[in-house]
């Protein structure tokens, strides 16, 4: 057998995957079946009214969540930047974060300073979200149909789920358990230390 024949992957997350069972698909929102196993049934088209409701923070900042101080979820933050992670509790996947500026700034206009720093804080998160054995790839996602705060979502893609290349990722999210707590915890941990390593604060709440 030659040195590059695959293998299963074999970390702590991977042990605990539920490989091999049919997901549940009802958190999806207008679901059908389970992602990559058979089409998706689009919703019929609802009628678009307009003016759209505020963002959250759109017309108030005072009420954005983004611009709140740092919480249990925030995992690091510098001057600038913000990492947070487990908002909603355990994932399904290895990490899924949100970083956003601490400034309240929208992406139409966010100064050129909090753009050049864009960039070096998404290299950042990929590699700290890499540094958990059982990833491979660190996606990244912009929505901003919630807050007007720019934020960026990251979702970790784990180590050999090749039905997670892509856009799909975020609706295996959603499919997939809550892995234990525990274990996000350590992984929370390997994120903002390896986020820590390269300056700012992991954890500022504690």
């Amino acid at each position: 057998m030659s040195d590059s024949a695959q293998h299963p992957a074999d970390t702590d997350w991977h042990r605990w995957a539920p490989i091999g069972q049919t997901l549940d698909a009802s958190r999806v929102p207008g679901s059908g079946p389970a992602p990559s196993i058979a089409a998706f049934e689009l919703l019929p088209l609802e009628p678009m009214m307009v003016p759209e409701k505020p963002r959250g923070g759109e017309l108030d900042p005072s009420e954005c969540g983004h611009c709140r101080p740092a919480s249990d979820c925030t995992i690091w933050q510098d001057d600038e930047w913000r990492v947070s992670g487990g908002m909603q509790g355990p994932s399904g996947l290895p990490f899924v974060g949100a970083i956003a500026p601490r400034r309240h700034v929208r992406l139409e206009d966010a100064p050129m300073d909090v753009l050049a720093g864009l960039g070096p804080i998404l290299q950042r998160v990929s590699e700290a979200a890499k540094a958990i054995p059982a990833v491979a790839r660190c996606h990244f996602s912009r929505w901003n149909d919630g807050s007007a705060h720019l934020h960026i979502w990251a979702y970790a893609r784990p180590a050999g789920m090749m039905q997670g290349r892509g856009a799909i990722l975020p609706y295996w999210e959603q499919c997939m358990p809550a892995m234990p707590d525990e274990l996000m915890q350590e992984y929370l941990e390997i994120v903002a230390s390896a986020l820590a390593a390269g300056g700012g604060v992991a954890f500022p709440a504690r």
